[in-house]
Formats: structure tokens, C-alpha cells, sequence
């Protein structure tokens, strides 16, 4: 594993974009939410208690018909060493209800993106904040089916009320094909309750895919920009991109993983979640467990220590797939550059494409610096000027991708 990063300038350019567009003043100005703390019974001070000890809580508290429940769609691999199936199983629980005022949560965005109360759009932000103010529930385990015949125990999670599980899988005669597993839950319990696993060989083509402002229109460059596209403006793809993912997944197959990495909080898992089945091939989406209950944390979520956030998650992917053969995908508004010249040194052969979607739709200070050509130079410092591309037009990808496909067949 990478165990220390190169200087980069990422940060500095990440630092600079928040103090010209305001980041922090904008933060300054919105909620940080602090629940209502009812009277704990001594039943329940001993769960809290217990809950800080994550997996090894020896007692856990069961999903119940007032919790919400998410199951996280995921990608099955042959353990290097034993060669039997495995996956990665991640889980979230929190209360249906919120202990919040979250009419002042919806009043303070609607206030920031200038939206009136009147306006016909306003539930739309209610519905959408939902995630963010939802009290979370630490130390409780989930229990699952995995392909109506495995059962599975998933968590406990830990003080964020999130649960990441390694779970052995039954041998299966092949990669490329979706298992669902579902929620043994009370009656009553809501959320995503279904989740479905891709298998992946060990071998072939994998994708890895940003999503904000490479799949996605974000404007992670302006704080009101992230606050208006998160929680009210109906989610448009960049242009041209479905029709990119669509032509690489007919080159290398259906059997191909992939894997949507962006530095958006697990808060917005449903949102990403949709928008994906939506527009572009099947794949895990892998997100930060932070910015629980907190506004301000999902805009420095969003752009801060993005490049080594990526690197670890890339790791990790590493971990599970090293013989595949992978494209990255993202563009020049945060730190993909960086970060995906960082793994392609840290694993040499692993990366054999870097693709860089040049932003230029969007008003924002700095972004000239951001797709200057030393900028990209100095991100891809050793690697191979035919393996990385910056593009305007998705469609001037298309010739790289077949020949490289073409050149691996």
C-alpha cells in the first residue's frame, strides 16, 4: 500500500478555489444541527456505551420498525489468497424521524439559494435534506439474504452509524452477474432494503468513474453552485458522458466492474444512487462517512483532502482487483489529476487509461490554473503521455479507449 503522497499542489489549488469562492463564510452561515437529547434510560447509556466499540460491541441493538435502513450495492472478488468469493458489505442505520427543527434546515438553504417558501420547488429541499437529519442509530446490526440462501450479519456500525463488513460469499461459476440480497427487518422499517452484488473475475477491464462534475453537473467550485445542484435542481448529466459509458461497457463487456468514487458523504447514496441507475452502467459507488447531521461538512467534505481520500479508496479497489486491467475516469475542477497519477505510480500496469474531462461550463475562479497544461504535466509526472488524455468532447476518447481494448484483445 501507498503509505505516503507525493506533493502535489492539489491541496493548494483546493485551498485557493475555497478562500476566493468564500467556502468558509458560506459554512460559517449554515447549521451545524444539534438534536434534542431526551433523557437516556440506563438500558440506553449502556448501548451508547457499547457503541464506541464498533465491531467488537458485544451488544448490539436490532433494526426496528422505527429505524431507517440503507444496503449498499456492492462488487464480489476472489480472495487473492484463499481464491473463494468475498465482498466488501457496507450498511447504515438511522431513526426515521429526526430530533432536528429541520423546517430551519430547509429555511437556511432555501435562504442561501435565494428560493422562496411560495416557490413550488421548496419540498423538493425538505425531501432531499432528509438524509442529513435523520438521527443516526451506532451500534446496530443489520441482518441480510444474500441470494435467498446466505444469511448474513451486517455490523455492528460504529459511532457514525455506519457498518463495513468483509463477508465470505458461496462459490459462484463466474463473474459478471448480479446477486440480490435483501433486509430481514420488522414490518415498518424503511430505506433501501435491497442491494445487489456484482461478481467480478479476477481478470479483464475495470472502470473508475468520478461523479461530480464528470458524470454529473456539480459546480464543486462554488459553495451556493453545490447547495443549489444537491438540494434542489433536478441532477443533469455532463453532456456527452452516457453515451461514453455506454460505448466503453460494449467494448469491454457486461462482465466489467465499475466503480463511481467521489468525495460526496454517504448522505447523498440514495440521490447518487438513482442518478446512476438512471444514466450509466451498474456499479459500486464508494463515498465519505462524513458530514453526518452537518451542513457545513458536506461542502469541505466535497473539497478538501479529496486527492488522498481518492488514493485510499483506489487502494482498496487495488486490494481487490489487482490483476484487472483499469481506466479512470474524472475531470480537472478538484483533484483526479493528481490522484489518479498518484495510483498509476503506486501500482505500475494497474492504470492503463486516465481520462480528464477539461470543465470549462462553469463560472468559477481559478479554474483557469485548474486546466492549464503544467497543471496536468506536473499531475502526471512518469506516466506515459499515451495513457493519460485531457478531453472537451467525451467523443475524443473513443479512439484511446478502442485501441487500447483492441491492443489487450
Amino acid at each position: 500500500m501507498v503509505t505516503c503522497y507525493k506533493y502535489t499542489g492539489a491541496d493548494d489549488m483546493q485551498n485557493r478555489t475555497r478562500q476566493e469562492r468564500r467556502f468558509e463564510e458560506t459554512e460559517h452561515e449554515l447549521p451545524d444541527f444539534s438534536p434534542f437529547k431526551p433523557a437516556l434510560t440506563p438500558t440506553d447509556k449502556v448501548l451508547q456505551l457499547f457503541s464506541y466499540l464498533g465491531k467488537k460491541n458485544p451488544f448490539p441493538r436490532s433494526v426496528t420498525d422505527q429505524d431507517t435502513l440503507w444496503l449498499l450495492d456492492n462488487t464480489a472478488y476472489r480472495n487473492e489468497h484463499t481464491g473463494k468469493w468475498e465482498a466488501e458489505f457496507v450498511s447504515a442505520v438511522f431513526s426515521q424521524h429526526s430530533s432536528c427543527v429541520v423546517v430551519d434546515a430547509v429555511n437556511a438553504i432555501a435562504s442561501k439559494i435565494k428560493l422562496d417558501e411560495k416557490d413550488p420547488n421548496y419540498p423538493i429541499i425538505k425531501e432531499r435534506i432528509k438524509p442529513f437529519l435523520q438521527d443516526i442509530k451506532p451500534g446496530t446490526q443489520a441482518k441480510a439474504l444474500q441470494g435467498g440462501k446466505t444469511p448474513l450479519k451486517l455490523g455492528p456500525g460504529g459511532r457514525n452509524g455506519i457498518s463495513s463488513d468483509i463477508k465470505g460469499l458461496p462459490d459462484s461459476k463466474g463473474g459478471g452477474h448480479l446477486v440480490p440480497t435483501f433486509a430481514e427487518v420488522p414490518k415498518g422499517t424503511n430505506g433501501l432494503l435491497e442491494m445487489k452484488t456484482f461478481y467480478a473475475d479476477p481478470e479483464g477491464w475495470g472502470v473508475i468513474s468520478d461523479i461530480d462534475d464528470t458524470i454529473k453537473i456539480t459546480q464543486t467550485s462554488d459553495p451556493i453552485g453545490i447547495l443549489r445542484t444537491t438540494f434542489l435542481d433536478k441532477p443533469e448529466v455532463c453532456s456527452g458522458m452516457p453515451e461514453l459509458y455506454r460505448f466503453i461497457q460494449s467494448l469491454v463487456q457486461e462482465s466489467t466492474p465499475w466503480f463511481y468514487l467521489s468525495a460526496s458523504p454517504y448522505n447523498l447514496y440514495p440521490f447518487l444512487r438513482d442518478f446512476r441507475e438512471q444514466n450509466y452502467p451498474h456499479g459500486t459507488i464508494i463515498l465519505r462517512d462524513a458530514s453526518w447531521m452537518s451542513l457545513p461538512g458536506l461542502l469541505t467534505t466535497l473539497t478538501l483532502g479529496t486527492e488522498d481520500y481518492k488514493v485510499d479508496r483506489m487502494e482498496k479497489i487495488h486490494s481487490w482487483l489487482p490483476k484487472r486491467k483499469m481506466i479512470c475516469i474524472g475531470d480537472s475542477t478538484q483533484s483526479d489529476p493528481e490522484a489518479y497519477g498518484e495510483i498509476y505510480r503506486a501500482y505500475p500496469g494497474w492504470v492503463k487509461l486516465i481520462f480528464i474531462r477539461k470543465v470549462e461550463d462553469i463560472a468559477a475562479i481559478g479554474i483557469e490554473a485548474k486546466n492549464e497544461p503544467e497543471r496536468f504535466e506536473k499531475a502526471f509526472k512518469d506516466v506515459p503521455r499515451d495513457v493519460w488524455h485531457v478531453f472537451s468532447d467525451p467523443a475524443e476518447c473513443r479512439n484511446s479507449i478502442q485501441d487500447a481494448v483492441t491492443r489487450s484483445s
